[in-house]
C-alpha cells in the first residue's frame, strides 16, 4: 500500500512540528534552570509550536522535501529547523560546565520523543493496527475494512514510525561534534581549554563543513550508528519483529 503525498504530510505533521519545537524549548528550559532566563523572558520556554515555528525551516523545507521525494519516486527524506532559542552563556552560573547540559537538552528531548512515539506504535498495535499492517504488507486495501479502531491504530503506528524517524535523525545530526551544532558545544565543554578553543573557532565554518560532508556522502554514515541504535530500542519497546517494523517504515517512506 503506497501513501499519497497528502497522507504523508498528515502523518508527518505532528511528529515533525513537535520534534523541532520541543528540541528548542528544551534548550531554553535547561538554560533557565542554570541561570539564563533569556529564553523564558522571550516566551520561548513553552511547548506551544507557534512560539518556535520558522516558516521556512519548520514548514517550507519539510514540505518541499516530501514533495520532491514524491515527484522523484524515491524514499521520503525530511529535515528542518525551528527558530533558535536565544541563550546567553555568560548568564549561566558555571558557563563552561552548564553549556554541556544546555546543549545536550535538545537531542535529549528528541530521544525522549522517540521513546514516546515507540509507545504510540505499541498502542496502535494493541488497537488492532498490527493486523492492518500485515494486510497492507500483503497488498490488501485496509480502507475497505470495517474495523475503524484498527484503521486508526494503523495510522497511529505510521505516525509513531514518523516520530521515531525524525527524532532519531535530529538527535544524531545535532550530536555531531561540529560547532554550532549541539554536539560541538558539548565537545567544547568537555575538551581541555586549548583544544576547546581551537574547536570553538571552527563555528563560523560549521555549516559549510556539514554541507561538504553531505555532498561527499559521508553525513549519513556519521549519523547512522545512533539512528540504528534508536531503531533497535524501538524494536524492544514495541515488541515487534525487526521485519515488521521495517515494513512499517517502508510503507511510510515508500
Amino acid at each position: 500500500m503506497e501513501l499519497t503525498l497528502i497522507q504523508k504530510i498528515a502523518i508527518f505533521a505532528i511528529p515533525v512540528i513537535f520534534a523541532i519545537t520541543l528540541h528548542e524549548a528544551a534548550h531554553g528550559f535547561v538554560a533557565m534552570k542554570f541561570g539564563d532566563r533569556t529564553a523564558w523572558m522571550l516566551g520561548r520556554v513553552t511547548a506551544n509550536p507557534l512560539k518556535h515555528i520558522d516558516p521556512v525551516g519548520t514548514v517550507g523545507v519539510p514540505l518541499a522535501l516530501l514533495l520532491m521525494s514524491k515527484l522523484a519516486g524515491g524514499p521520503a527524506f525530511l529535515f528542518g529547523w525551528a527558530k533558535p532559542v536565544p541563550v546567553n552563556f555568560n548568564n549561566l552560573r558555571r558557563p563552561r560546565r552548564d553549556m554541556l547540559w544546555v546543549a545536550a537538552a535538545g537531542p535529549g528531548a528528541n530521544l525522549a520523543m522517540a521513546l514516546f512515539w515507540s509507545l504510540m506504535i505499541l498502542l496502535g498495535s494493541v488497537l488492532g493496527g498490527a493486523e492492518m499492517l500485515q494486510m497492507a504488507v500483503m497488498g490488501g486495501d485496509i480502507a475497505r475494512v470495517d474495523d475503524v479502531v484498527g484503521r486508526y491504530g494503523y495510522l497511529l503506528m505510521l505516525m509513531g514510525a514518523a516520530g521515531i524517524l525524525i527524532n532519531a535523525m535530529l538527535a544524531a545530526f545535532n550530536l555531531l561534534p561540529i560547532p554550532p551544532l549541539d554536539g560541538g558545544r558539548i565537545a567544547v565543554s568537555l575538551l581541555p581549554h586549548g583544544l576547546a578553543g581551537m574547536l570553538a573557532r571552527v563555528e563560523p565554518f560549521g555549516f559549510f563543513i556539514i554541507i561538504a560532508l553531505m555532498f561527499a556522502g559521508v553525513l549519513g554514515t556519521l549519523v547512522w550508528p545512533l539512528v540504528s541504535l534508536v531503531f533497535r530500542l524501538a524494536i524492544l519497546v514495541t515488541g515487534m519483529s525487526e521485519q515488521l517494523l521495517l515494513s512499517l517504515f517502508s510503507i511510510l517512506l515508500g
